[in-house]
């Protein structure tokens, strides 16, 4: 399975990426911290969806989307099996990353306003 467990704080907007979960809440500025769930169908999907290109033993992937001060995508993260591969971005870089080419992968964008979104990898 290629999910990522990604929990969200409603008051300061902190991710946390739970490695190992045993049905206990997960505590931020005083609230439970609520699950991530990756988007498929809204807002505006061109923009947000990770497309990738397989170049021999890598894939080249992408996310047309802005890259501003306010509106950006801030990390993407490939997942397989229990592998997983993040590359943190910001405002000043392009929305593409290079990982190394895993047949059945999930790839995941995540956009500061609108969440996080996935794409697999035949």
């Amino acid at each position: 399975m290629n999910e990522l467990n990604l929990k969200k704080c409603s008051k300061c907007g902190k991710i946390v990426n739970v490695m190992t979960y045993n049905n206990q809440n997960i505590m931020c500025c005083n609230e439970i911290m609520l699950d991530i769930k990756s988007n498929i169908t809204e807002c505006a999907i061109e923009k947000h969806l990770p497309s990738y290109k397989i170049i021999n033993d890598k894939i080249l992937v992408e996310v047309n989307h802005v890259m501003e001060e306010d509106h950006y995508i801030s990390f993407i993260t490939l997942v397989k099996n229990n592998l997983e591969i993040t590359k943190y971005l910001n405002d000043k870089l392009k929305a593409e990353v290079e990982f190394p080419y895993l047949k059945d992968a999930t790839l995941y964008a995540y956009c500061n306003k609108h969440g996080l979104w996935k794409t697999n990898v035949d």
